[in-house]
């Protein structure tokens, strides 16, 4: 015999598990969202001048001197 009450019951279970995996699935996105930002931030920083005059050095150095 199936107890109607044991499948409400169940019923009611998912629904918290659904809430919590909706949750879930915003916050990674939220996260996703300023991962994003962040690497945009860095991409579009310039490059210093040090760093970009040590680039310089290796070039002449190698073989060929740069192209």
């Amino acid at each position: 015999m199936i107890d109607s009450s044991d499948s409400s019951r169940r019923k009611g279970v998912d629904k918290p598990g659904e809430a919590g995996l909706e949750e879930a699935r915003l916050r990674q996105q939220a996260i996703g969202v300023k991962l994003r930002h962040m690497f945009d931030e860095i991409v579009n920083e310039p490059v210093p001048d040090e760093f970009l005059e040590i680039l310089k050095r290796a070039d002449a150095k190698s073989p060929g001197g740069g192209a």
